[in-house]
């Protein structure tokens, strides 16, 4: 989690106002640039991401590969993911890739939350999860078009990568950045990085990777984890990276058309419920009118009967 004094929040996750401090100070957008063709697959940003965050300790999963599990779990945000893929020519290409989140511009994680600040964005661009507000509904797992978020059984909340917003919120770099050897990993502003991976792949296609490229897709708005690939034609092949990311359609026509619909017809039952109120009055108990009293043969009081189950005949006959 981060220092909410430092970074200012750009959005609400489930937030029905507006957001406090919005747009108050300016604050320069950041991003992660990963250069996967300087990618050694070390792993030390992994290492360096379970240390800094605390994780706890999880045991390895052997796929026949070597990559330390088959995907990112609610303790593990960083993952080295390897790749063997044929080339036209017949020769293997080892592509290796940093898969953590992706901190979409626009998030579908946030977009599908219904709960109050469980997540935020802050005015920089991270996106950040906020246990102590989340309800464990998991839509979020299913509004993100990377698979990102893993929800933990024990504590019935939902975790990923902050971008060590904790760092980043004080002036450092992630954790993850400080720990690479080989310059794959760089951090500044968006702008920057952006510059920087253009720049990375036109030194590929004049090496001969006439495909490479900058893997930014502006179907989610952009990212602030951006790739330099060999094949930027591709991004399959890279551990399963989407080409065209989007976010599920029964999340934005839920969020943009059935919930206004539904907070509209509310508002609408309120009126309703205030003008009977109005013009009808609250609604009164009558009085049960009263019960006489009739003299039986012998000058005293008879027994009132109320119904026929009072008559001890109709009694036994029940």
């Amino acid at each position: 989690m981060s220092d909410r004094r430092v970074l200012q929040i750009q959005q609400i996750s489930g937030h029905p106002g507006p957001v406090p401090g919005r747009n108050t100070q300016r604050s320069d957008q950041v991003a992660k640039l990963i250069d996967t063709t300087t990618c050694i697959g070390c792993k030390a940003c992994e290492v360096a991401c379970v240390e800094w965050n605390d994780m706890p300790f999880q045991p390895t999963t052997f796929d026949n590969t070597y990559q330390t599990m088959p995907s990112t779990s609610w303790n593990y945000w960083n993952l080295i993911k390897f790749n063997e893929v044929q080339r036209d020519d017949g020769t293997l290409a080892w592509l290796m890739r940093k898969d953590q989140c992706m901190h979409c511009a626009d998030p579908g994680c946030l977009r599908a939350c219904p709960a109050d600040g469980a997540i935020v964005q802050y005015a920089n661009g991270i996106v950040d999860f906020q246990q102590e507000n989340c309800i464990g509904c998991q839509f979020c797992v299913s509004g993100c078009p990377f698979n990102i978020p893993k929800f933990n059984q024990a504590t019935k909340k939902v975790y990923k990568c902050t971008l060590c917003s904790d760092r980043v919120g004080q002036g450092l770099e992630p954790a993850c950045i400080k720990s690479c050897p080989t310059g794959c990993l760089h951090f500044g502003t968006k702008e920057d990085m952006k510059m920087l991976a253009e720049t990375r792949s036109k030194q590929l296609q004049a090496n001969g990777f006439k495909n490479a490229g900058v893997y930014d897709p502006e179907s989610v708005g952009g990212t602030h984890v951006m790739y330099v690939l060999h094949d930027a034609t591709n991004p399959e092949a890279y551990g399963g990276l989407p080409s065209n990311p989007t976010i599920p359609l029964s999340y934005t026509v839920w969020k943009n058309l059935f919930k206004p619909v539904g907070l509209f017809m509310s508002m609408l039952g309120l009126v309703g419920v205030v003008l009977h109120y109005v013009t009808q009055g609250p609604k009164r108990s009558h009085p049960q009118p009263p019960i006489k009293q009739v003299l039986g043969g012998n000058g005293h009081e008879a027994p009132v009967l109320r119904d026929k189950t009072d008559i001890p005949q109709y009694r036994k006959e029940i």
